[in-house]
């Protein structure tokens, strides 16, 4: 597979280019090949994609990905399965431990034909170190990759946001995206954007599934995923993603997540 090209990019964070591949473009000589990086400085991944299916979790920390509109947030419990020929970028903070598992369109079915978040087991991230490790004899790496291959699977859970695109949105999604802490009201930005409160509820159920509460709380959930993968402490990520207490904060998070927060730092 080629190597990405790495460039400095804006804000002193690297930017990654690799090559866009359709589908089953290149035939490659393996089930499954993985690859981890420690990332030592904030980088963006520009678009592109592989001729091979891909999984992509962490074994440290957490870091995001966009396919169109929709960004997925990747921890060590949960992955995003991105099908080959896919268009994707992402994000990826410094000092996250990065996992990426190839595998051969030809020998490996496709766990999904969009992509969807997968639940990184401890039993899948044993058999993915194994194949990883090298060592092993033909037989042992066809049965290996045949467990993997069992054990993926759509999560139940995922960390998804959903952008909007409409010219109306796109002042609140910068807002909260770049601020989850802001508590600007539907109100109020009905208000500023000089439209109804329904107009607003509308446009959001439209684009995203949900209404402006519902998204808000999703950006909120999302931030708080990548900051307590960084190891900080729950009262401080509550506070700045806008909630005035933990324990309500617990509540959203759980609902979104399945986790309370405490559990998802701890994993």
């Amino acid at each position: 597979m080629a190597e990405p090209d790495t460039r400095p990019g804006p804000g002193g964070a690297d930017s990654r280019r690799l090559p866009r591949y359709a589908a089953g473009e290149i035939d490659v000589p393996f089930v499954i090949a993985g690859r981890a990086e420690d990332i030592p400085r904030d980088t963006f991944w520009e678009e592109h994609s592989h001729p091979t299916h891909e999984l992509l979790w962490n074994e440290r920390g957490a870091s995001s990905a966009s396919v169109g509109k929709r960004v997925w947030t990747i921890t060590p419990a949960v992955g995003l399965w991105v099908p080959a020929g896919t268009p994707h970028s992402g994000w990826t903070p410094a000092g996250t431990r990065h996992r990426a598992a190839q595998f051969s369109i030809h020998a490996a079915p496709a766990v999904s034909e969009r992509a969807v978040a997968v639940e990184v087991t401890p039993l899948l991230r044993l058999l993915l170190d194994r194949l990883d490790g090298g060592g092993l004899g033909a037989g042992e790496r066809s049965r290996t990759e045949a467990m993997v291959l069992d054990l993926l699977a759509p999560s139940r859970r995922e960390l998804i946001l959903q952008i909007p695109e409409s010219p109306l949105l796109a002042p609140i999604v910068e807002a909260v995206r770049e601020d989850p802490g802001d508590a600007t009201t539907l109100a109020v930005w009905a208000e500023r954007l000089g439209v109804s409160t329904r107009t607003l509820t509308r446009a959001f159920r439209a684009e995203t599934g949900l209404g402006f509460g519902g998204w808000t709380a999703a950006a909120r959930v999302q931030r708080a995923a990548e900051m307590l993968a960084r190891g900080e402490e729950v009262e401080e990520v509550a506070a700045c993603v806008g909630y005035r207490s933990a324990s309500a904060f617990g509540v959203a998070f759980r609902r979104v997540t399945g986790l309370s927060p405490g559990r998802f730092r701890a994993q």
